[in-house]
């Protein structure tokens, strides 16, 4: 089944702003039956928020249209190996991991898994990461994404990937990635819509998490001229299926794609 996967920040809309077009064309999507999910590394605010916010735009979706990465998280604990989690993460984001044993150090214990999210972070917070994943046994880091920056009203700034880098070289141990650009996000997201590899697309701001992320699941990527995009990202090797100058394109692309 034809399916489109679609970014939201920089994509949807950006600093609180919905980007034009975007109304249109998902309500094209809606009329021509073409299943679309919202594909997301945001973290600093839970799902329930995301959804409150895109229907504040006036937009039709339901909570099961965006997967986040604490969603695809609990999925993978429960299903693999559930633990104690520690958790790293805003403070409302705590609640999409309602469902996980909470690490809270209580009991001397070192907890399972350390999971690393977007909040807040101090040279504190950070350390006390780092400690937690040098006990012995060694517990599991789990990154919600890879995504290395964001670009907010005051400009770029640093996402979770560069302190999941640093605590995987200070711990030396390899996280397991449960966001983009981690193939199972986005395979997460093709078994949700039923569809295949070769038969999606995936929009996004970001050459590398996004459009990178998701031709090495098989699937097109999009690069829309919004959001963190830059010119140079065309000069990084990596070649998006198009560049559209945003999402209000998308209906004329597909109309020629074939």
């Amino acid at each position: 089944m034809l399916a489109v996967l679609i970014d939201l920040d920089g994509v949807i809309y950006q600093n609180n702003n919905l980007i034009p077009g975007t109304v249109d064309t998902l309500r094209w999507l809606h009329e021509e039956n073409i299943p679309f999910l919202f594909l997301t590394n945001t973290t600093s605010i839970p799902r329930q928020a995301l959804l409150k916010k895109l229907l504040k735009f006036g937009l039709r979706v339901t909570q099961d249209m965006i997967l986040t990465p604490p969603v695809a998280a609990t999925h993978w604990i429960a299903k693999h190996a559930p633990g104690s989690t520690a958790l790293f993460v805003s403070d409302e984001t705590r609640q999409d991991f309602k469902s996980l044993e909470i690490w809270d150090g209580s009991n001397n214990i070192s907890p399972d898994f350390v999971v690393i999210g977007e909040m807040e972070w101090s040279s504190s917070e950070l350390n006390n990461a780092f400690r937690l994943l040098m006990a012995e046994p060694k517990p599991a880091l789990l990154g919600l994404g890879m995504s290395r920056y964001w670009r907010g009203s005051d400009g770029l700034n640093l996402d979770v990937g560069p302190f999941i880098k640093a605590l995987e070289f200070a711990a030396d141990c390899q996280p397991i990635i449960l966001g983009k650009p981690a193939r199972f996000f986005f395979e997460t997201a093709l078994q949700t819509l039923e569809s295949q590899p070769s038969e999606a697309i995936m929009i996004g701001d970001d050459i590398v998490s996004d459009i990178q992320g998701a031709q090495q699941a098989g699937i097109r990527g999009l690069l829309v001229r919004t959001g963190k995009f830059r010119q140079s990202d065309l000069e990084s090797g990596i070649q998006p299926a198009a560049v559209l100058e945003s999402i209000a394109d998308l209906p004329k692309w597909w109309s020629r794609k074939d």
